[in-house]
């Protein structure tokens, strides 16, 4: 037969197990079809009826196609500002870490022994935010500037020693984006957002903290000292939303009495990307490290007493102190913070500050060159930002700017102007020439060459920085791009991640993220545009969000998405505030009860938390489902404040538990809402739905079900579906508008969130279509059901559905081991010489492993990870019969590096061979943790969240 008609299809590639393989695993379960297996799993009253998508594409077609969309995007030079500039990213970290899956397939570092590499990474980004900020202590990122300037006003007020004041002084020269998420964030807590000069308001006994941004967003630049000294004196503390470029030149926030410092570190080399992902950043005082939101990357020291890093103080996050928490951030940006990192580290202190200089020379001659015609700069002190009164001609002007291809910045008759890394000479000619032409002046060529060597300084001398920065050697090495490339290598090659093996994580979904996905989001038509540029120059982006919306909404079941949020914890969050402005909007603002059930993600008891709300835990009966009878009994209690359930579907204990229709009718009848957790949509999509199972709103964690990478701890993104009622409630944005005037104030800093990587969940389902969605889905829910099979004659299961089947994931049972001395800690660590990652560690019950393999990975992979496990119960049951020492046993001593397995001094009850190749692959294929078991109470003693000196390490 000819194969003339015969095209290769991606979702071969995406789906791991060839149809071989699918039909022994099938064999191994008993059953004799796949459509059995899901007919025995999925509960027949929650099937949908198949996905109508468009017909899957080729990888091939599919760059076509989204080549011909990137041509209409139309990239004009940016000259707009507002948070958001052009940059040069250094091609050795874009191909070095950016494109490579070395880097953006790693996951959380959790497991800090396989985490080193990316661990220092961001060790990095922290010195880097602390020495420009001049404070003692940073995160490792946060999702964006406006969210962390949020997550800065929350924290502020939660450690406010004057438990009755309640307003937050807001100075008027503010994005215009972060106030909009000040807006919604201020809301649920009754903090009062008032705007006032700083310098000159009243600071009265109810303000708990004042905002500042510097330079301000029209530009100027102000000392705040006396400001600051001034909040002091009457207990108000100071949170300055700072332009991280800008402090190389200016004296930084923490010198002059800021107690937070948030901004954005887009412009260290990441792209604007329509909007994103960038990394945030937030630095406080040590004062506040028990408070300060987000993950911090703490030194401390291996089992061997050799350097190590770790995250640092995790019982603050939202996963343990649930509705307690002081935030629900869940997802970071590491890989962007990384990327930042190594821009700092590859320019270093002298390299950044010349490029700031520059910014500053170009934007003082752009000032001369204009004025010259005789226009009128506004600002006297400024770093980057002019504007000029243009009055009558501002609509000239912006008429000539289109015509050379720039976006200047337009507000009533003031023209704004903000100048950045990639600026020419060339451009400010092309700039002054604009404003030259609507004076009447048709010069050929304007020559600025008189005013270079006569710039008027436009930073007050007491404001110049006078401190050094990145004096470590990290900042100081690698300069050479031989040097730089070796340095990003050296650090890689400390981290496991998906090029080396499955990280078989329960509800977190690592899957392939394919090559032909990631491609087009660095082509510049995607990553060089200004999220407020003109609309009709980003028809591009409009068609991919347009479609990729018809497409979630198809999966979901629902009327329409909101891509605004930009992780899933966001997600919930927004969800939440749409849900609570129905209420509003039909008279019922006293609905302020949530339940959930007390096997629910961490994060779902914090974002209600953080959205107002009373949380009321429902019971879970023995098999880990909802106890129904519990939660109608509590919605009937609570049918008149009733606001919501959160509720994950399949269960987070791995279950597609049957009575999920009648537990969305309880809420339904007593005047609630049916908010879904999408992290386990991957045992969803074509196979049922939210919508059609009765949820009325749901987020999706695209850097799970969708394919956009983790990418070492971020981005992600976690854009919510909604039912048609709540459609008009979705959040708007200040500056674009994207839903209507009912919609709630904005919950991140760009309209379409992250925007650039939509981009790989488009992909993905453009090229898998609806059948190999569908497909997908079962051959997750295939290689979950073989592993259980494998592995429940060698650890308990905890729980499985009515015909004894899992759903995605299931959670293993170490808790019997704790007899002799085992815990699941030990089983995650030896993992580690077997070259895995763990499965998710004690979650959502302590002592257990819970495992998802996915559909990417291929039934060998399967087995080696089974055999792993199997191997280690081995181990254990060694220790059970006496044969091997409770506490000096293999276990216990786990990871193993290769300089302890080399060592000349081995006095260790077995074998150097059983502690680095108990199984024969692993002669092929040995991944080496680069430390051994991390110290995580000496870490959090004495805390460490900047790259320290050997001398300040040895003392500490």
């Amino acid at each position: 037969m000819s194969n003339v008609y015969y095209q290769e299809k991606f979702e071969d590639r995406h789906n791991g197990p060839s149809s071989t393989q699918v039909d022994e695993m099938l064999k191994f379960l008993g059953v004799d079809s796949l459509d059995e297996l899901i007919e025995q799993t999925v509960p027949a009253q929650i099937r949908r009826p198949s996905l109508k998508l468009p017909k899957a594409l080729s990888e091939v077609a599919y760059l076509e196609k989204i080549a011909q969309i990137s041509d209409k995007n139309k990239v004009f030079k940016s000259f707009i500002g507002q948070g958001y500039y052009n940059v040069v990213l250094p091609g050795v970290i874009q191909r070095n870490v950016f494109e490579n899956p070395g880097w953006y397939t790693q996951y959380t570092p959790y497991q800090a022994e396989i985490a080193q590499g990316r661990l220092q990474a961001l060790l990095n980004f922290q010195t880097v935010v602390c020495d420009f900020t001049g404070l003692e202590i940073a995160n490792a990122s946060l999702l964006d500037e406006a969210t962390a300037a949020a997550e800065g006003m929350f924290m502020l007020f939660s450690a406010r020693k004057n438990k009755n004041a309640n307003v937050f002084l807001v100075a008027p020269s503010i994005f215009p984006q972060t106030l909009d998420v000040l807006k919604t964030r201020a809301v649920p807590f009754g903090i009062e957002l008032r705007m006032a000069d700083v310098a000159e308001a009243e600071l009265t006994e109810d303000v708990f903290a004042a905002f500042i941004q510097y330079p301000a967003a029209n530009g100027t630049v102000a000392d705040y000292k006396q400001v600051a000294d001034a909040a002091h004196a009457k207990g108000i503390t100071i949170c300055v939303a700072a332009d991280l470029m800008s402090l190389a030149l200016l004296t930084p926030p923490g010198e002059w009495g800021a107690d937070v410092v948030v901004g954005t570190t887009q412009r260290f080399g990441i792209p604007m990307g329509f909007g994103g992902p960038h990394a945030a950043y937030f630095a406080t005082k040590d004062s506040y490290k028990r408070n300060i939101p987000g993950r911090i990357i703490g030194v401390t020291s291996d089992a061997n007493g050799e350097y190590a890093l770790r995250m640092a103080l995790q019982t603050r996050e939202q996963h343990i102190r649930r509705d307690k928490a002081s935030s629900n951030i869940c997802t970071a940006q590491a890989l962007l913070a990384i990327m930042a990192s190594f821009y700092a580290a590859y320019h270093g202190p002298q390299g950044i500050k010349n490029i700031a200089t520059r910014i500053n020379d170009l934007a003082k001659l752009t000032a001369k060159g204009v004025e010259a015609f005789g226009y009128t700069q506004l600002n006297e002190t400024y770093f980057d930002t002019l504007r000029f009164k243009v009055g009558a001609e501002a609509a000239g002007i912006k008429s000539e700017a289109l015509n050379n291809e720039m976006n200047f910045y337009y507000e009533d008759d003031i023209v704004g102007i903000s100048i950045d890394e990639s600026t020419t000479y060339e451009d400010v000619q092309t700039i002054v020439k604009i404003f030259a032409k609507i004076k009447g002046n048709a010069v050929a060529d304007v020559d600025l060459a008189d005013f270079v060597n006569n710039l008027d300084t436009s930073i007050p001398a007491e404001l110049l920085r006078t401190s050094p920065y990145l004096t470590h050697p990290n900042f100081n090495s690698y300069h050479s791009e031989h040097e730089m490339l070796r340095y990003i290598k050296s650090l890689e090659a400390k981290d496991l991640s998906l090029c080396h093996s499955m990280i078989p994580l329960g509800s977190c979904t690592m899957k392939l993220n394919a090559t032909t996905e990631m491609v087009p989001v660095t082509w510049a038509r995607f990553g060089a545009l200004h999220p407020f540029a003109p609309a009709d120059q980003t028809s591009g982006y409009m068609q991919m969000i347009n479609e990729l919306n018809d497409w979630l909404s198809e999966i979901t079941g629902f009327a329409k998405m909101s891509f605004q949020p930009n992780s899933g914890a966001q997600g919930e969050y927004a969800g939440l505030m749409v849900i609570r402005a129905y209420h509003e909007s039909r008279g019922e603002s006293h609905r302020n009860v949530c339940l959930i059930p007390a096997s629910a993600h961490g994060t779902n008891p914090a974002s209600a938390s953080m959205a107002g709300l009373k949380v009321v835990v429902v019971k879970c009966d023995e098999r880990g489902n909802i106890d129904v009878e519990d939660l109608r009994a509590k919605a009937v209690e609570h049918a008149a404040n009733l606001n919501s359930l959160m509720v994950t579907y399949p269960s987070t204990h791995g279950v597609f538990e049957e009575p999920i229709i009648e537990i969305c009718n309880i809420i339904h009848e007593n005047g609630g809402q049916v908010y879904m957790d999408g992290a386990n949509m991957n045992a969803q999509v074509g196979l049922t739905s939210p919508g059609f199972i009765g949820a009325d709103v749901c987020h999706l964690n695209l850097h799970k079900t969708f394919c956009i990478p983790h990418g070492g701890g971020g981005p992600g993104m976690g854009p919510i579906g909604v039912a048609a009622h709540l459609v008009p409630f979705l959040p708007n944005h200040t500056v674009v508008d994207v839903s209507g005037e009912q919609g709630i104030s904005a919950v991140s800093s760009a309209p379409f969130g992250s925007a650039s990587i939509l981009l790989i969940s488009y992909a993905y389902i453009a090229m898998m279509g609806g059948e190999g969605l569908t497909n997908a889905t079962r051959t997750a829910i295939l290689n979950a059901n073989y592993i259980k099979a494998r592995l429940e004659g060698h650890y308990p299961v905890l729980y499985a559905g009515a015909n004894g089947r899992c759903a995605h994931e299931m959670i293993l049972d170490c808790r019997g081991f704790k007899n002799v001395g085992i815990e699941v800690a030990d089983i995650a660590k030896r993992l580690m010489d077997y070259g895995f990652h763990a499965p998710t560690v004690s979650f959502p019950v302590a002592g257990t492993l819970m495992v998802e393999p996915t559909e990417s990975e291929s039934k060998v992979e399967v087995d080696r990870f089974c055999d792993a496990l199997i191997a280690i119960r081995q181990e254990i049951a060694a220790v059970e019969a006496g044969q091997a020492d409770s506490v000096e046993n293999v276990l216990k001593h786990a990871p193993h590096t290769a300089a302890v397995v080399t060592s000349d001094d081995w006095n260790r009850p077995y074998s150097r061979a059983t502690a680095a190749y108990p199984l024969p692959y692993l002669k092929d294929r040995k991944f080496w943790p680069s430390v051994g078991r991390v110290n995580d109470s000496q870490g959090d003693r004495t805390l460490i969240c900047s790259c320290p000196s050997i001398e300040a390490y040895a003392e500490a």
